[in-house]
């Protein structure tokens, strides 16, 4: 978030844009940082957007299982659990010090 209702969003092209949440949309849903969002590019400026609707992980999946996008980009960059795996945990306790 950088204010006002501006996000900084990076593009699957790589390109970086600064994106305006719509004033409904803005008190109706809420964005934070690894959401997959669409963006309505403006003709008259190049270097900003709108955010036109945010993707669900659901819907984001399916549209990654149907080509739609890159293989590089991260459905839920903040869900570390799938990353892992509960298994992947090795913890130890040593009750006999407590």
């Amino acid at each position: 978030m950088v204010g006002s209702g501006w996000v900084e969003t990076n593009c699957c092209d790589g390109s970086k844009k600064l994106a305006h949440i719509r004033g409904a949309f803005r008190k109706k849903v809420w964005i934070t940082a690894g959401d997959l969002v669409l963006l309505g590019l403006r003709e008259f400026e190049d270097g900003k957007a709108d955010i036109i609707l945010k993707y669900t992980a659901d819907e984001a999946r399916m549209l990654k299982s149907y080509g739609e996008l890159p293989e590089n980009i991260k459905i839920n960059e903040t869900d570390f659990v799938g990353e892992h795996g509960e298994d992947d945990i090795d913890v130890e306790f040593d009750i006999d010090e407590i």
